[in-house]
């Protein structure tokens, strides 16, 4: 590694750049940590096991993510990330929906 380019790169990035590659960082991180979530309930059920707590890490991952690519500009990512979006909620509503009429409120893991 160059130390003489990460330094130059680190001295021409502006402040409000550093902060839009965090909330990058911070939101793939987020989204990451559903498939962490999903793999060790599914590695302690011994099955393939989607828990409640996977579509709130989706969610709020796919939303930085959605908004940093709106940063971006990037059409590709936005289109992407904003689909995922609708899903996400759609899967939630359903997870409410039968906690509030208590259909299929059985199969849902209370976390």
């Amino acid at each position: 590694m160059d130390l003489a380019k990460l330094a130059a790169w680190w001295a021409s990035t502006t402040p409000s750049e550093l902060i839009w590659l965090g909330i990058g960082f911070g939101a793939q991180l987020m989204f990451s940590m559903r498939f962490i979530v999903q793999w060790i309930a599914s590695e302690r059920a011994r099955a393939s096991i989607v828990p409640e707590v996977f579509w709130y890490f989706s969610f709020i991952g796919g939303l930085m993510l959605f908004v940093y690519a709106i940063h971006r500009m990037d059409p590709v990512f936005i289109l992407g990330q904003g689909m995922g979006l609708v899903i996400y909620t759609r899967n939630i509503y359903f997870i409410w929906s039968a906690r509030r009429t208590g259909k299929g409120a059985d199969k849902i893991p209370a976390e």
